[in-house]
Order: C-alpha cells, then structure tokens, then sequence
C-alpha cells in the first residue's frame, strides 16, 4: 500500500478515535466535547480571511457549519498524519512507529494551543475560556486519542 494512502487511512482512523473516545469522556464529564459547528464556523471564517477573534462569540453561525466542521476536522487529520507517514519513510525507513505515532498525535496539541485558542479569542491554551484548566487538558486527551489512533491505523495497514 502506498506511504499516502498509508497516511490517509492513519489520519481518518485517528480522527475517529478522537471523536469516538472524545464523546465518551466527555458524556462522563470528564473533558469538554469537540464542537464540530464551532470548528465549521471557524473555517468558514478562514476561507474569508478571518483568523482571529476577541470572543467566541464574534464567530458568526454559518449555513452547513457542521458539515463544514466535519469536513474540516477530518481534512487536518489526514493533513496531519500524512506528513508523519511520509517523513517516518524518509528520517528513519519502514513502516511509521505506531508508538512514534502516539507520541505525534500528543505533539499536535500545541496546533490547538497556540492557533485554534488564540485565534477563537479564548488566548493561549484557552485559559480565557469559563472552563479554565479542562480547554487545555481536554485538548491534550484529544491529541491522546488521535495519536492512539493513528498508531491503531498505522498497526492496521502494516497487517494489509
């Protein structure tokens, strides 16, 4: 199976998995659940130019929001895992490291962190937000679970 494809499956399975055990925890309370409408909203605002934001409540409701949403957060999955496919053939040689591949998923937090929270108005780690600590500790089980994921992809094509 080719390195792309590879990746492609490593990041739509690391994206599940991020939204399957996203879901879970945050049914139990533990972690903020992924707002796909507001990860829409977002993109649409990218695509008009705008990256920045004094409060989430500057971004403005979009028709489609959460097919854009959907659309966007499984594209970034995919944007993301492909460079690790890729780059793990080139750096180091073989299959991605499944394990590496955890550690990645982990590594990504700093997009949320220092991008996505600042720009949604929320300020580094998204401390500004009402939920405190939980934004930036939520955003790093996320990682969490797209990286074991990814690695759970990257196990699964090696087997192929």
């Amino acid at each position: 199976m080719g390195l792309v494809v590879s990746g492609v499956i490593a990041g739509i399975v690391g994206t599940l998995m991020m939204d399957a055990l996203n879901l879970l925890f945050a049914r139990a309370g533990m972690i903020t659940k992924i707002d796909v409408a507001m990860i829409g909203r977002m993109a649409v605002g990218w695509v008009r130019g705008r990256f920045r934001y004094g409060h989430p409540s500057e971004v403005e409701p979009v028709a489609h929001e959460k097919l854009s949403g959907y659309v966007t957060h499984y594209t970034i999955g995919v944007i993301l895992a492909v460079p690790f496919v890729l780059g793990w053939n080139l750096l180091v040689g073989g299959p991605a490291s499944p394990l590496w591949a955890i550690a990645y998923g982990i590594a990504t937090t700093v997009a949320s962190w220092f991008f996505v929270y600042p720009s949604m108005g929320l300020g580094a780690l998204g401390l500004q937000s009402t939920e405190g600590i939980k934004n930036p500790l939520s955003s790093l089980a996320n990682h969490l679970f797209y990286g074991l994921g990814m690695g759970f992809g990257i196990a699964l094509v090696s087997m192929l």
